[in-house]
């Protein structure tokens, strides 16, 4: 029988192969780079950006992947091809630069902030909903890549709120995976501030956070950190939706403990072919991750429902990237859902997000909807992270794990 040695050093090779096929390559540096060219029936998205990066050199990158001494802020407006020309859930990287506004994404302009002026940008750009919304990017993405994939999700849902992105420093690379889970450690303390501001402007309803892959721990505990120190989490953020999230079930389980009573509304997406995080998985302690749990097995199921945690199964959606994780960005019946439900804080019911054979999703929650106010949340939400519980879930993910392992023997010829 094969050692786990070797099949994780099949299964990275895998991984790495995938992720540089799907990569980037050809895209140009420097897409950050304002184009003074409109195309017709283009969109703009207005992103407000906070980052704990360094500042690069390079024009048109804006900031690297290392790790800064002092948050920075910009104003960044994204130009989004019309709609007829691009397929939605899609970011359409220009082949060159400048820019093709009428078939591609378009830099419109960068406008340097300091962290004070945030409000005067909120006072511009919230809407009438006076919502905001957060998101967190996972492992293994640039400056750029945020933005323009946070400027696609804001677009595509068609959600009425002020986008604010956070982006910590990554370095972009499948290699420096250890590199990034450091980083989101380093800006904890920044995420947390920057949450407290936006809670405390007076013009400011609602905050909603999304965070994908690894992102999902900063949240968490930048989350938990604002608990700790205030006693609870700011009543204004409403939502947390963690989009496959790079979370060890034992430690959310901490966590969501240490929220409080008074804690968000929760959604998770999840789908159990998500390899990044088989990945991660393996080189965690084989620990399981948060984003790629069964919930219509027990105890998963009954302690999701008790906690009032909303969750979505993607498994069955064809992902339109290699390693299926980044499918809630992806799907445009997903990101509808987080533009029209998710992010007003209403229930949805298998209705809603189009279940079975046309999403293939499966919609997890409290009686007969999901995500309902009327949720009861328990004290101590940990049983279902109880490892001595997990026995069976575990056996299935091995499976699934020597099924990549085989794949990769079979491409590999080794």
């Amino acid at each position: 029988m094969e050692n786990r040695a070797g099949f994780s050093s099949r299964l990275i090779t895998a991984l790495v192969v995938a992720v540089l096929l799907a990569g980037c390559a050809g895209r140009p540096e420097g897409v950050l780079i304002p184009t003074a060219t409109q195309a017709a029936g283009a969109s703009k998205v207005d992103v407000l950006v906070a980052t704990t990066r360094r500042p690069s050199d390079t024009p048109g990158v804006l900031f690297s992947g290392e790790r800064g001494k002092e948050p920075q802020v910009t104003e960044i407006a994204v130009s989004i091809p019309p709609d007829k020309t691009r397929e939605v859930g899609q970011v359409q990287w220009p082949s060159k630069l400048p820019a093709n506004p009428a078939k591609e994404f378009a830099t419109v302009s960068v406008t340097p902030l300091k962290p004070e002026s945030a409000r005067s940008w909120l006072a511009a750009n919230l809407p009438k909903s006076r919502r905001v919304m957060v998101f967190v990017h996972g492992f293994n993405n640039r400056y750029e890549d945020a933005v323009y994939r946070f400027a696609q999700i804001v677009h595509d849902s068609g959600t009425d709120v002020a986008p604010v992105l956070f982006t910590w420093p990554s370095r972009g690379s499948i290699f420096a995976y250890n590199y990034d889970k450091e980083s989101t450690n380093y800006s904890r303390d920044a995420l947390e501030m920057m949450l407290r501001r936006l809670a405390t402007a007076p013009n400011v309803g609602e905050i909603t956070v999304m965070a994908h892959s690894m992102g999902s721990w900063l949240t968490v505990e930048a989350l938990r950190q604002m608990a700790i120190r205030d006693g609870r989490v700011a009543p204004k953020i409403t939502n947390v939706i963690l989009a496959s999230p790079d979370l060890d079930v034992d430690v959310f389980g901490r966590q969501l403990a240490e929220l409080g009573a008074k804690k968000p509304h929760f959604t998770l997406f999840v789908s159990q072919d998500d390899r990044a995080l088989s990945l991660s998985r393996r080189i965690s302690g084989n620990i399981d991750r948060l984003g790629q749990v069964d919930p219509t097995i027990e105890p998963y199921r009954t302690e999701f429902e008790k906690a009032g945690i909303v969750v979505l199964d993607l498994t069955k959606l064809k992902g339109g990237d290699s390693l299926n994780h980044g499918k809630f960005a992806e799907s445009p019946e997903v990101v509808k859902l987080i533009g029209n439900r998710l992010i007003a804080g209403q229930a949805v019911t298998d209705s809603d997000v189009g279940l079975g054979e046309r999403l293939g999703a499966v919609a997890l929650g409290t009686a007969q909807t999901v995500g309902s106010a009327a949720s009861v949340a328990v004290s101590t939400p940990i049983a279902i992270f109880d490892p001595n519980t997990r026995r069976n879930y575990n056996d299935q993910v091995d499976r699934f794990g020597n099924s990549i392992g085989n794949t990769v023997q079979s491409a590999t010829g080794q």
